[in-house]
């Protein structure tokens, strides 16, 4: 499958989030070729400012393959991920974070800031951006409309 076949089930995810009154955010995570975690944002239903899609995934994840490394997987997320999920995909040594449209006012993998970038960490993240991206910022742009 293409990064815009994965995406698609991360825009599903996302879909998802935006019916229930999130922020519409979906993650996939995919290790050898499948999908072994999904999640969306559930920020307002769990009143917890850390169930943010790429966690709750990346925990979803560990629980499946049984170990908190997640070195051959690869996460999928409509949004550019923040300087927290930043922090957690570094921690849980995710090789490649592929996401849909950029956080200008918050995204710590390349818009803002990249987190990952540095030559501190003992672990390196490679960052692909930009896919299905018109269709992940649409998304957002329609569900904060509906707001105002």
């Amino acid at each position: 499958m293409l990064h815009q076949d994965w995406m698609h089930l991360a825009l599903t995810q996302a879909q998802m989030a935006f019916e229930q009154g999130e922020v519409p955010i979906g993650a996939v995570v995919v290790h050898h070729g499948r999908v072994i975690a999904a999640a969306h944002n559930e920020r307002e239903q769990k009143n917890d400012p850390t169930a943010h899609a790429e966690v709750l995934a990346i925990q979803r994840a560990a629980e499946v393959l049984g170990s908190w490394r997640l070195t051959e997987a690869s996460l999928y997320v409509t949004l550019e991920p923040c300087p927290m999920c930043a922090g957690a995909i570094m921690q849980s040594r995710i090789k490649q974070v592929v996401y849909g449209a950029m956080d200008l006012k918050g995204g710590a993998t390349g818009s803002v800031m990249n987190v990952l970038d540095y030559n501190l960490w003992n672990h390196k993240v490679d960052i692909v951006a930009g896919i299905l991206e018109k269709e992940c910022s649409d998304m957002l742009k329609l569900f904060f409309s509906r707001l105002r």
